[in-house]
């Protein structure tokens, strides 16, 4: 069984709900090889979605560097940032987002919850089926023996269609493993 929790939450409250459980932090902050699962984490030769001979370092650059504002376009400076850090975007300093490019030179602008599908969640499964597979097959031999695994993510928003929060990564993950 796998569990979204949120990294916020003590350790010792959600042991007392999942007791015996694995305590899996998959974000940016993790101090494990499961660091590798953050959406931060550059591990190069991401393709990034509608734009041939593009790659990226890590799932954030592609979704933040197609990101378009009311003062700024597309940042395909992002796509080489391998630092784990200065990739987001924000309203405060660049204006109202209007959407994501679809691709570099596209002319199509994605509404949030449409990028998603066509971007973000594309890059993510890309980089679970070919940069990190042999930690998924672990996940999912651990869940298929019986174990509990709780997977512990700062957002814990697992519904696609809710465009008030951000989407958890780690439910991402879930839906991946569980499917396998």
């Amino acid at each position: 069984m796998i569990i979204i929790e949120s990294k916020r939450k003590k350790p010792e409250t959600i042991l007392k709900q999942y007791p015996d459980a694995i305590l899996a932090d998959v974000t940016s902050s993790a101090k494990d090889g499961l660091v590798k699962l953050s959406p931060f984490y550059p591990h190069g030769g991401i393709p990034v979605p509608f734009s041939e001979s593009y790659t990226a370092t890590c799932v954030e650059a592609v979704w933040q560097g197609l990101k378009v504002f009311e003062g700024c376009d597309v940042d395909i400076s992002l796509f080489s940032n391998d630092t784990m850090k200065g990739l987001k975007r924000t309203v405060r300093r660049f204006g109202k987002p209007l959407g994501h490019r679809k691709g570099v030179h596209g002319t199509e602008l994605l509404g949030y919850i449409e990028a998603r599908k066509q971007i973000y969640i594309p890059t993510y499964h890309w980089v679970l089926e070919n940069k990190v597979s042999y930690i998924i097959e672990r996940l999912k031999a651990a869940s298929d023996s019986g174990k509990t695994i709780v997977l512990l993510d700062y957002d814990t928003n697992s519904d696609i269609e809710d465009a008030t929060k951000p989407l958890s990564h780690a439910s991402l993950i879930k839906t991946y493993t569980e499917q396998l």
